[in-house]
C-alpha cells in the first residue's frame, strides 16, 4: 500500500474510533438501541456497561492507530469489533458504513500482517 495512502487511512479510522468512543462515554445509554435484543439477553453486564466497555475499547484502538504502535493489532482488533458491530447491530442504513470501515481495517491489517520469520524464500 502507498506509504501516503496507508497514512492516511490510518489517522482516518483513528479519528473515527476515538470519536465514537468519546460519544458513546457521553451517552451510553443511547447507544444501547444499536444492540440487538437477543444479544442483550445474553450480556453479561447491562447493556449501558458493555456500551461504556465499548467506548473504552474504541479510544485504545483509535490512540494505537493515532500514535502507530501496535498498528497491526489494533486494525486487527478494529476488524473483529467492526465485523461483531455488524452481527449484533444488522446491517441497516446507519451501519452499512461500518462495511466500509470493516475493509479499512481488514486492508491495514493485511498490509501488516507478520511475515512468518520462519520460513525462506526459494
Amino acid at each position: 500500500m502507498n506509504n501516503y495512502a496507508f497514512h492516511v487511512l490510518r489517522v482516518g479510522m483513528a479519528i473515527t474510533f476515538l470519536w465514537v468512543g468519546v460519544l458513546i462515554f457521553q451517552s451510553p445509554e443511547a447507544w444501547t438501541g444499536f444492540i440487538k435484543p437477543w444479544v442483550a439477553d445474553i450480556l453479561i453486564t447491562t447493556p449501558e456497561k458493555a456500551m461504556i466497555g465499548t467506548a473504552i475499547f474504541d479510544i485504545i484502538v483509535g490512540f494505537l492507530l493515532l500514535i502507530d504502535f501496535w498498528t497491526f493489532w489494533a486494525s486487527f482488533f478494529a476488524a473483529l469489533h467492526l465485523a461483531l458491530v455488524l452481527l449484533v447491530s444488522g446491517i441497516d442504513a446507519i451501519t452499512v458504513r461500518d462495511i466500509g470501515l470493516l475493509a479499512g481495517a481488514l486492508a491495514m491489517a493485511v498490509n501488516l500482517w507478520p511475515e512468518n520469520k520462519n520460513t525462506r524464500s526459494l
